[in-house]
């Protein structure tokens, strides 16, 4: 743990109180000023988001909203509204999402998934114009939210994992907007460079979540007799979060060095190496641990549960099929 995971510790504090208030202090204090993505400070960036899931995942889907949110208007030439709590409220699963009314000129329908539902006071959202049929058309928002016109749905969230990040379904109430509230031209926020980008901060968190195990493991083994079985799980986990540092690392520094930030092998590349780097962690640190960590360490069991679920956004199959694809299509990072 050298190189993107050597800072991913010292810098965030732990805390007390509600993800959701913790956000919000930690914008008031400029504490998510972070380096923007693909401008030079890409591993920087990646190390502070490691370093909020290597604490918290809550409230580390918390922090890559919201700095995402800002990195994205960033990229339309436009500023966040100062001291304002963001979110990005893009999902459009199973159908849902907001729609866009030209001529009443307000946002309706039901975004599912939307982190911090209860926490931001804006969202960027993902508007589709209602003939519409693909993402080329979509249209993003800069607006406030308010209870009368964005309602969280209760209870729409039902797993244990991630159950801190408030992500909710949220009902668009005739939410109105302007032509000061539209952020670009319409399919700008999925063409635009640094929208494969934001999925590898997104990586970077997961490798964060990986960083927690890590930490809790070697914590419990300290404070036993570990057997040889034990330190030898130790020792596959070392290789597992090094090596999904060494990766991530790698990719910070081609970034910042000036390749493309859209170039897909990259992006993939980092995602899939934190996915799998998750899903070993996950099978290597109960066994390490053993049962008493699950009944005595409240920290590390909402720790597994929350990697377990906010991993799982990541289609693993389709994006490791994608990054082989680009092998055989002469992808020429392919033989380095």
């Amino acid at each position: 743990m050298v190189q993107l995971g050597a800072e991913a510790g010292a810098e965030v504090p732990a805390f007390d109180r509600p993800p959701g208030t913790e956000l919000r202090r930690l914008v008031a204090e400029g504490d998510l000023d972070f380096p923007m993505p693909g401008e030079g400070g890409t591993r920087r960036r990646w190390s502070l988001l490691a370093a909020h899931g290597r604490r918290d995942l809550s409230l580390a889907r918390l922090v890559e909203g919201h700095t995402d949110a800002v990195a994205i208007l960033h990229e339309a030439g436009r500023k966040a509204v100062p001291g304002a709590v963001y979110g990005v409220w893009a999902s459009r699963a199973g159908g849902r999402g907001a729609w866009c009314d030209d001529a009443r000129r307000v946002l309706t329908g039901t975004v599912p998934m939307c982190s911090g539902a209860n926490a931001v006071d804006r969202a960027l959202l993902v508007a589709r114009p209602g003939a519409a049929e693909d993402s080329g058309c979509d249209v993003l928002f800069d607006l406030p939210v308010e209870p009368g016109t964005a309602r969280p749905v209760v209870g729409s969230w039902r797993a244990a994992g991630m159950a801190e990040s408030d992500t909710l379904d949220v009902v668009l109430r005739d939410l109105p907007w302007s032509d000061d509230s539209v952020v670009a031209e319409p399919g700008f926020y999925t063409e635009r460079p640094g929208f494969r980008l934001g999925g590898a901060g997104v990586a970077a968190v997961w490798f964060g979540g990986v960083l927690g195990l890590w930490d809790s493991v070697v914590a419990n083994l300290r404070a036993s007799s570990p057997d040889p079985h034990k330190t030898a799980n130790l020792g596959a986990l070392r290789l597992v979060v090094e090596q999904a540092d060494a990766v991530l690392a790698r990719a910070a520094d081609e970034v910042d060095a000036g390749a493309e930030p859209a170039a897909r092998s990259v992006v993939l590349r980092c995602r899939c190496a934190a996915e799998d780097a998750a899903r070993r962690a996950l099978d290597l640190a109960p066994r390490i641990t053993g049962p008493a960590a699950f009944a005595r360490d409240a920290r590390f069991s909402r720790h597994l549960a929350d990697l377990q679920v906010y991993v799982r956004q990541h289609s693993t199959e389709r994006e490791l099929a994608d990054w082989g694809g680009q092998a055989l299509d002469g992808d020429p990072g392919a033989d380095a």
